[in-house]
């Protein structure tokens, strides 16, 4: 390969892995909604997939019904945390702006899947 065009991929390289960078400090301002229950519990999360909030309606806070609030929690974070990776997985992309299927040779990046 030629010295010039070598230059050109790291450049290139380089500039893709600025533009990742500033997508993945991004994704703290990214927020998504995972809910249960008809909207009984609804969870917060950000595109790092830190969960933010979780609302819980008083209907579904009974005693008696303690396992099945824990399974709606459990299935609003699920979704939330699903989301927040499918999100985050297409802002990346987007903001790589095209970069990673111009790199020769198929190379990619552990970890992401684009």
């Amino acid at each position: 390969m030629k010295k010039g065009k070598m230059a050109g991929i790291f450049k290139q390289a380089q500039k893709m892995q600025e533009e990742i960078m500033k997508a993945q400090e991004e994704l703290e301002e990214i927020k998504v909604e995972g809910s249960s229950g008809g909207g009984m519990v609804v969870v917060t999360a950000n595109g790092k997939q830190e969960i933010l909030d979780i609302k819980i309606e008083k209907e579904v806070i009974n005693p008696e019904d303690k396992e099945m609030l824990e399974d709606l929690i459990l299935a609003a974070i699920n979704q939330a945390l699903n989301k927040a990776t499918e999100v985050a997985n297409e802002h990346i992309a987007k903001k790589a702006g095209g970069m990673l299927s111009r790199l020769p040779g198929g190379m990619n990046f552990p970890g992401m899947n684009f």
